[in-house]
């Protein structure tokens, strides 16, 4: 096995606080093969990510975390070019993989591998369960049950740069070294209550599977509700350009143009260069790289007729009944939380109430769209709250 590198870290068990956890930092194919072939007899394993995302679409993956309670390995993903023997390792329902807040590693496993981990644990969402609070930090939840405290002065680092230090080393083995040791811990919390653990992130990890398409991006542009007609037509269509090109350049969104940009440029809808450039909403680069591709959507944009054009954004907020029917259904999200012993902000955002209202009352809505199922009408919190939302708002179409 091709190792750079071979350290320890404090490997904390019960009262045995000087044992000692060697890590592996692997570079090689081969190694790479062996660790996952090696992880696959095991009944769970804790995992994490380092990458970089400042100008890019998605994320660049620098290292993986893996430790499966006997062997814990720093994978350098720079070295890998086969992901075969990690794909399979993530789709063995006989292995849990354990995560902490895991949105963003998510995002790195369907990009790198196509592949999403199942069973996966999120200790994040566990913590909350069991209440300690939403969004508890990985720092903070190993303080509370370890009595350890992590040195997180690392956090910030570039994972692609290499060598990397024996410092950034030891703070990303802390990482899955703690999290093997909490997940048992908080099973024990859990108790039945750990299957909602993995409803939750089964609903997670379908949102990642299916974002918003191209062609619905405007929904999600800030201030769109603002325009109207062949605007709001321009807004959808640059929208979906920018998006488009993101993905295929492999750029921030805000590195192809800004938001505030596309929404300025549609709704005054300059028909030549100068008076794109006269907004002042595009830098000079961005002006000779994209200006005439704008110019060429706008001029499509109107040779459009009024019944191509989309339908007014609809807000929640300039509905008369919004803010009544949220009170109350917050207040029966409230007493259903309360009554199951979970904290208010774990069961239900605004947001999530937000996402049932929309699915009820707007004719185009992101659950139509991408055909996910608002939180609180799926999964256990479907089951304790669903019904009674749903009466709430038969009662509200009667008046």
């Amino acid at each position: 096995m091709s190792c750079q590198k071979l350290m320890s870290v404090k490997f904390y068990v019960g009262s045995y606080a000087n044992i000692v956890q060697p890590f592996q930092y692997i570079d090689s194919q081969l190694a790479f093969d062996e660790s996952c072939a090696k992880a696959m007899d095991c009944k769970y394993v804790a995992l994490d990510t380092e990458f970089v995302r400042t100008s890019t679409y998605y994320p660049k993956l620098g290292l993986i975390q893996m430790f499966d309670g006997e062997q814990l390995s720093l994978i350098d993903a720079l070295c890998i070019d086969n992901w075969d023997a990690f794909s399979a390792l993530l789709l063995n329902r006989n292995v849990v993989k354990v995560l902490h807040s895991c949105s963003e590693d998510l995002e790195v496993f369907w990009h790198n591998v196509n592949v999403m981990p199942t069973p996966l644990f999120d200790s994040q969402l566990a913590a909350g369960i069991a209440g300690r609070g939403g969004s508890v930090g990985y720092a903070k939840l190993v303080s509370d049950l370890l009595q350890i405290e992590l040195d997180k002065g690392e956090s910030r680092t570039d994972w692609l740069q290499r060598p990397l230090s024996d410092k950034q080393l030891e703070y990303a083995a802390n990482d899955v070294t703690y999290l093997y040791q909490i997940y048992p811990m908080l099973l024990a919390e859990l108790g039945d209550r750990s299957e909602w653990v993995f409803s939750d992130t089964e609903q997670m990890m379908l949102k990642k599977q299916r974002p918003l398409p191209a062609e619905f991006h405007y929904l999600s542009v800030k201030n769109n509700w603002q325009l109207r007609g062949r605007s709001l037509a321009a807004l959808k269509a640059l929208a979906q350009w920018r998006m488009d090109t993101a993905k295929q350049s492999d750029l921030a969104l805000n590195f192809v143009v800004r938001e505030t940009a596309i929404l300025e440029i549609a709704r005054h809808l300059p028909k030549d260069k100068r008076s794109l450039a006269n907004l002042r909403c595009l830098s000079g680069k961005e002006l000779r790289k994209h200006g005439a591709t704008i110019l060429d959507i706008l001029t499509r944009i109107q040779q459009l007729e009024p019944s191509q054009f989309p339908n007014k954004v609809e807000r929640l907020s300039e509905l008369p009944f919004y803010k009544k029917v949220l009170h109350a259904a917050r207040q029966i999200c409230l007493t259903v939380a309360e009554e199951q012993s979970i904290k208010p902000e774990v069961f239900a955002s605004k947001n999530q109430v937000n996402q049932v209202l929309k699915m009820h009352w707007f004719d185009t809505n992101e659950s139509d769209i991408t055909g996910i199922t608002p939180d609180l009408a799926t999964g256990w919190r479907g089951e304790l709250v669903y019904d009674k939302l749903i009466a709430l708002l038969k009662e509200t179409s009667k008046r």
